[in-house]
């Protein structure tokens, strides 16, 4: 009874109800049809969980090992022992799996959602889910078996270092370094596996997974930097400062805009379609296409993409297809009719004045205010951002982070950043949900004593110590519960990232719905995975409320 008074009540009524879930998952056809596409259950998913599972198993011991080295340094010889266990079992575990070397099932199916099937011979065309070709499945069974006698191997040598370091007196630097490598290297690869590897045993849940933990350490982050922001103190001279900023950004864009234009001339006639060199500025493109110019058409102008100005002009000579091109001023041939003229700023000097001029007004206003309020223009620019962003839905931000501007940035970096959808979206929900986070840190804050800030100055200290070391860590304390509501807000919301074609659970719901016509089996079968992944962080959010006893704060 004393074990049963420990589980939260909503779980004690989950699992009073988990046989008949269990049996709706397992005997009814269509709920067993659902949960399987949309948790992401592949071909080969018992292989894949159990090489999974061994996997985690050897990383575990060799990741969280430090933990009991420490215990067992400090004087506990029982945990000196289960260190030493960890230690051994790791690298005994290595060679038995480099020696039976049977993990390329999980090493093929990770490796064919990594690469791109239309630029990889080692991928099958036009296969969902993704597989390897049979030249494929060779490479990595021979990559994969080299991979892991290298890491037994590596292990076994930071071993004998982390040994000599739990059976000396003391510790040593040896032994220091290889406990370090021997941590970085398991956990490097324990944090790849589950937060970024392909898992085809629950593709689906793991993607929404990951992306509620992205999205929220994010989230998290940004939050901090806001509310830190707020708390930034005026000093005597900064609105002179940031006036000069104000001054030099409007002054660098007005010499940016002053740069010689370029001239663009439209030749030839409309009779035909018009040849556009590549690379011609869109506004440019689009005014000739729609005929937006004196003398233009009325209806929408045909286009012929060129390679370059003299092939443009190549074709207006010919005069088979093209009647017309939009070349340079500088090499328009005399003979040919100029049918529009028009210069404009070139983008290696249009784009930063924009940018100069649009960053000058917002300082000069983020300065006025700062002025008028007696606040520090950082302070102002972080309520401005948590005020705005706390009245967008988060449809929208998703909707606008995802689309236009990752468009625009492809554009601008020429098409460098391309980010993936799963990307777009949780940095959408960590802007998003940063605004919130940031007022929960704020009064965590704020919930602080001022006595102990003004103390810690009293000592020495300056502002970043004062909060890393005073303020934070009481601040963090009374915010757990806060927090915590605001993972599983951000578990939950990562349904919306099916917008973007995100292949979560949400989106592989809608796509077996739409596949099956069946009316209730895939939204009860979401409706319930997603409340046993929620109450599960609500539980872990629980035991930590009761691991720093956040009622007695």
């Amino acid at each position: 009874m004393k074990r049963l008074a420990t589980i939260r009540p909503s779980n004690l009524v989950i699992l009073s109800i988990l046989p008949f879930i269990v049996y709706l998952f397992t005997m009814v056809p269509n709920y067993r049809r659902s949960i399987s596409a949309i948790v992401g259950i592949e071909t080969g998913a018992a292989t894949l969980l159990l090489d999974c599972a061994i996997c985690v198993a050897i990383l575990l011991l060799g990741s969280f090992w430090p933990f009991l080295r420490r215990r067992g340094l400090a004087g506990e010889g029982r945990w000196r022992w289960l260190a030493f266990l960890a230690v051994i079992g790791n690298v005994a575990l290595a060679f038995a799996l480099a020696a039976r070397g049977d993990v390329s099932a999980l090493a093929a199916s990770i490796v064919a959602n990594v690469l791109d099937p239309s630029t990889s011979d080692l991928v099958a065309a036009a296969v969902s889910p993704r597989q390897l070709t049979p030249e494929g499945m060779v490479w990595v069974s021979a990559q994969i078996a080299r991979a892991l006698w290298l890491y037994a191997a590596l292990s076994a040598v930071l071993a004998l270092g982390a040994l000599f370091d739990l059976t000396a007196a003391r510790q040593s630097a040896i032994g220091r370094v290889a406990a370090w490598g021997l941590t970085l290297l398991n956990g490097a690869l324990l944090a790849y596996l589950l937060l970024a590897a392909h898992l085809g045993f629950a593709a689906g849940l793991f993607t929404t997974l990951r992306a509620g933990i992205f999205a929220y350490m994010l989230a998290a982050v940004l939050g901090l930097i806001w509310a830190g922001l707020l708390h930034v103190p005026l000093h005597a001279k900064t609105i002179r400062r940031w006036a000069i900023v104000c001054a030099l950004a409007f002054a660098g864009g007005t010499v940016l805009s002053l740069q010689a234009h370029t001239t663009y001339v439209l030749i030839g006639s409309l009779d035909k379609r018009v040849a556009i060199v590549k690379g011609t500025p869109k506004a440019l493109v689009d005014t000739v296409r729609f005929g937006q110019f004196e003398g233009g058409s009325e209806t929408e102008i045909g286009l012929r993409s060129s390679a370059s100005n003299e092939q443009a002009l190549a074709l207006v000579a010919a005069g088979d297809q093209v009647s017309g091109a939009l070349v340079p001023a500088a090499i328009a041939p005399a003979d040919q009719p100029v049918l529009w003229q028009t210069s404009f700023l070139p983008d290696r000097f249009r784009l930063p004045a924009t940018f100069l001029f649009v960053g000058g007004i917002l300082l000069s206003l983020l300065t006025f205010s700062a002025h008028h309020h007696g606040r520090h223009p950082l302070s102002v620019c972080a309520e401005f951002f948590i005020d705005t962003v706390r009245g967008i839905p988060m449809l929208v931000i998703i909707l606008f982070v995802g689309l236009p501007f990752a468009g625009a940035l492809k554009d601008v970096s020429g098409g460098t950043i391309d980010m993936p959808n799963v990307l777009r979206g949780v940095i959408a929900i960590a802007i998003g949900y940063s605004a919130y986070l940031a007022e929960i840190f704020r009064a965590g804050i704020e919930a602080v004593p001022r006595g102990q800030v003004e103390a810690a100055r009293s000592l020495g200290l300056n502002n970043w110590k004062v909060a890393r070391l005073v303020v934070l860590p009481q601040a963090l304390k009374i915010v757990v519960p806060a927090l915590g509501n605001e993972f599983i807000a951000i578990l939950k919301d990562t349904s919306l990232l099916s917008i973007l074609s995100v292949r979560d659970v949400t989106q592989r719901m809608r796509e077996f719905q739409s596949a099956s016509f069946l009316p209730f089996a895939p939204f009860n079968s979401a409706a319930i995975l997603y409340v046993f992944v929620t109450l599960a962080a609500a539980s872990l959010i629980a035991q930590i409320e009761r691991r720093y006893d956040v009622k007695g704060h």
